[in-house]
């Protein structure tokens, strides 16, 4: 994990990597557990035994399951010690350009794309792949 001591530090950072979270697998408790939480049983995701002779081979994880991992990969990436906390403000262009077959490993590597002072701290904007 990158640790930077101020807030201001990121603004010279812009069009870099900020950050790079280590790995995590994409087991099939993970998907079950998404699904259980979600209501999203479809069987692509939770039935293996379906989803080996289905148009993947194996199941897959939903997309917002990848999705929803990126908050969590990002604290792990980066960490900034002078703010009290971070809020998500929103996405652009979320895409999901190919299935994440279950015992994949996914990490972030997060892109600052910009860094716009506001009232109270800053406001960043992300690449994360």
């Amino acid at each position: 994990m990158t640790v930077y001591p101020h807030l201001a530090d990121l603004a010279a950072l812009q069009g870099r990597v900020i950050g790079t979270s280590g790995w995590i697998e994409v087991d099939q408790a993970r998907i079950d557990q998404f699904a259980a939480a979600t209501g999203d049983h479809q069987w692509i995701h939770v039935d293996p035994a379906r989803a080996a002779a289905g148009p993947f081979g194996a199941t897959v994880a939903h997309g917002f399951l990848t999705l929803s991992l990126l908050s969590g990969l990002a604290a792990a990436a980066f960490r900034i010690a002078d703010i009290r906390m971070g809020l998500n403000y929103g996405l652009d262009r979320v895409r999901f350009p190919s299935p994440v077959p279950v015992g994949s490993r996914l990490r972030a590597v997060c892109v600052l794309d910009r860094h716009e002072p506001i009232e109270g701290g800053a406001q960043l904007t992300m690449t994360v792949t």
